[in-house]
């Protein structure tokens, strides 16, 4: 599971950001916003996630690594997400993770993240905009970097990466404590309901979930756990603000 990602790193895109201290206003007045996200484009994301969001009226961002194969057999499904929507946000085509990192024998060779150019990685990132594209047809898209890890060949790419999108999860401009970020797995639904209000009671303004598989696949969260959390928020409508991570962060600069 990734660490918890507070970075302070200089921003090409957004030219406002809340500073530490500083409340930033939700829509209706909430005290945190939540962004639901789910990486790789995988079946138990569109077998189970986006009917329970749709159930709950609650809006989601889904990153799609384009290379999957759930992307190529159930297109129309993410199509008819995003009509519904939620956000199909940017994991690159191939999901290139660092080899170098333990317990990560499952990383391909040719995908090495350590072998790639910063020219390489951005230029993946921006033919998947062009892909996404295609499937929803919007031009403002939202990025998360595969495994966390940002640096190629010594370099931290995120800089140059920023161009190309409004925001990218878990290194947002802002100061420490605005924004947190957690990458959940085999946790159960009154363990998701606790770490919300934790990050609330600390003043936490913008947290990030992110999610693998829902009932399947892998770093699986439980359907029941997923349903509880849903349903916990759903009902606190006046405390938390869901939506898809672009929505909330063009509320949060401003845009």
């Amino acid at each position: 599971m990734r660490a918890l990602h507070i970075l302070i790193i200089a921003c090409l895109l957004l030219p406002v950001a809340a500073s530490a201290g500083e409340q930033v206003t939700w829509p209706e007045g909430q005290k945190m916003a939540i962004s639901l996200s789910y990486d790789d484009a995988i079946n138990s994301q569109l077998d189970n996630a986006i009917p329970a969001l749709n159930r709950h009226n609650l809006k989601a961002s889904f990153y799609l690594t384009l290379a999957s194969p759930t992307v190529n057999s159930r297109l129309d499904e993410w199509r008819a997400a995003a009509a519904d929507g939620h956000e199909l946000g940017n994991h690159t085509i191939y999901h290139p993770c660092s080899a170098g990192v333990p317990d990560r024998e499952w990383v391909a060779s040719y995908y090495n993240i350590d072998n790639y150019e910063v020219a390489e990685i951005v230029h993946e990132a921006t033919v998947a905009n062009s892909f996404l594209h295609a499937i929803d047809g919007r031009s403002e898209r939202t990025y998360t970097p595969p495994c966390g890890d940002t640096i190629v060949s010594g370099k931290d790419y995120v800089p140059q990466m920023r161009k190309l999108f409004v925001a990218i999860k878990g290194f947002e401009d802002v100061e420490p404590g605005v924004a947190a970020t957690w990458e959940v797995a085999d946790a159960d639904g009154q363990a998701l309901i606790d770490r919300v209000e934790k990050e609330a009671a600390r003043g936490t303004q913008l947290f990030n979930i992110i999610f693998h598989g829902i009932g399947g696949d892998y770093l699986s969260v439980s359907t029941q756990a997923h349903e509880k959390l849903l349903a916990y928020l759903a009902g606190n409508k006046e405390a938390y603000w869901v939506d898809s991570y672009i929505s909330i962060m063009k509320q949060m600069v401003g845009k």
